[in-house]
Formats: C-alpha cells, sequence, structure tokens
C-alpha cells in the first residue's frame, strides 16, 4: 500500500507531529518576539529553538522509554539542562544582577516544550501567552508607577541609560 505524500512527512517526522513542532514555533516565537522587541539577549531565535529542542528531547524520550523506562527521567534531566542555559545570561555589572527574568523567561520556554511534548497542546498556548502577558503587562505597570522602579529597578534602568550615553 503506498502511502499518500502527507502520510510520508507524517511518518518520517515520528516520533514528533505537526501540532506539536507548530505549537513550539509559535509559542518559542512568541515570546521571543516579546524579548528582541525589548532587546533581551534570548530573543526569537533563541526562544523558538529552546520550545523546539525541548520537545523534541521529551517526545523522543517518551518514545525511547516506552514501555520500559521512565519518560519523566528526560523532562529532569532537561530541567537540569536549561538551568545551565539560564544561568549563563545571568551577569552581574556593578553590584546589579541582570538576566534573571531572561534565564526565568528560558525556564518557561522549556516548560512550553515539554507541555508540547507531552500532547498538552493547547496548554503550552496558554503559558506562552500568559508569559507575554507577565512580560509585558508588569514592562506597561513599571512605567506607569513609579513606586515599582525602586531598588535594583531603579539601579536597572540607570545602568541602561549609561549603557545608552556609552554607544552613542
Amino acid at each position: 500500500m503506498d502511502l499518500s505524500p502527507v502520510q510520508q512527512l507524517d511518518t518520517a517526522i515520528a516520533p514528533l507531529n505537526w501540532s506539536g513542532l507548530i505549537t513550539t514555533f509559535l509559542c518559542g516565537g512568541i515570546v521571543g518576539l516579546e524579548r528582541q522587541l525589548c532587546g533581551k539577549p534570548a530573543g526569537i531565535r533563541t526562544s523558538t529553538l529552546i520550545c523546539m529542542g525541548t520537545y523534541v528531547f521529551v517526545a523522543v524520550g517518551g518514545s525511547v522509554a516506552g514501555n520500559f523506562g521512565d519518560p519523566s527521567r528526560v523532562i529532569g534531566q532537561v530541567v537540569t539542562g536549561i538551568g545551565f542555559l539560564g544561568a549563563g545570561v545571568i551577569l552581574t555589572r556593578e553590584g546589579t544582577v541582570l538576566g534573571v527574568t531572561s534565564a526565568a523567561t528560558i525556564w518557561v520556554l522549556a516548560a512550553i516544550g515539554v507541555l508540547a511534548g507531552e500532547n498538552r497542546i493547547f496548554s503550552a498556548i496558554i503559558v506562552a501567552l500568559l508569559t507575554v502577558g507577565i512580560l509585558v503587562g508588569v514592562n506597561i505597570l513599571e512605567s506607569v508607577f513609579a513606586s515599582l522602579q525602586q531598588g535594583v529597578h531603579a539601579r536597572i534602568k540607570r545602568l541602561r541609560c549609561k549603557n545608552d550615553q556609552e554607544d552613542s
């Protein structure tokens, strides 16, 4: 029996599926777009690749484990690996810690990939939208309420202004 071109593509990417790949591409892209527009280190490419890579590991890990293993071990290893990646974007400058939000975003991107890998597509989309909502919403709140720009946030703002002046 000959397979249709669509069936051949489905077979070629197994154990992955198109809904998971497209979901991770879109979710990573949406979160990454917000990060890139804000000039953050993990933009569209990085965010999409984190989501998609995590999805691939979880989907393949679940497939390989089958009845003989524990697919949750793959998820645990992804969480550990993503922790190292997130730690790489955290910097200190003049006594101020920078990049914690980017690191947390990377962690959430991996969680979105895990959701897609577990075929929880709707949950992955909701988490991506909530992530963007938090990132954009808090930026809006910080610009409206000066009291939210106290402490470390005020120092970060001064550092950014200083960097902008040095770059000019």
